[in-house]
């Protein structure tokens, strides 16, 4: 038998919903600065998913990672539905790290554990890059 996934969301007013009660907590807004609307809300998914493997596999591969931030540029269709055509992650990766482990992780997680990329139309473009910066 399949995992499944059972959530719900409650309507709070105007476009706003909020994750129902005994739920893991999410706010979402149609056009707010403060609250993630859900286009914004699947980026920081794919980013999420995808950082969560960089780190897994790195980490068991006893690379150094002392700090990393990820970053999100997407382009959207003009007209309704108003899907995402493109995505750039930019990995900012801070540790002693080989370049190749990096390379490696990102791979990996774009090819085969990252499971909200792997969800997404297989016509979106992903663009995946990384910089590293050593410490001490």
């Amino acid at each position: 038998m399949s995992p499944t996934v059972a959530l719900s969301l409650d309507w709070l007013g105007d476009m706003t919903f909020r994750s129902s009660a005994g739920q893991p907590a999410i706010e979402l807004r149609s056009s707010s600065p403060d609250v993630a609307s859900p286009p914004q809300a699947l980026a920081y998914a794919v980013m999420a998913c995808m950082a969560m493997d960089v780190v897994h596999i790195l980490q068991k591969g006893r690379q150094d990672l002392r700090a990393l931030r990820v970053t999100f540029d997407g382009e959207r269709a003009a007209e309704h539905p108003r899907r995402f055509l493109s995505m750039r992650l930019h990995f900012h990766l801070t540790g002693r790290i080989e370049p190749g482990a990096v390379e490696r992780a990102i791979q990996l997680s774009r090819d085969t554990y990252c499971s909200v990329w792997n969800t997404i139309r297989p016509d979106v473009t992903l663009t995946t890059e990384f910089s590293l910066e050593t410490s001490n």
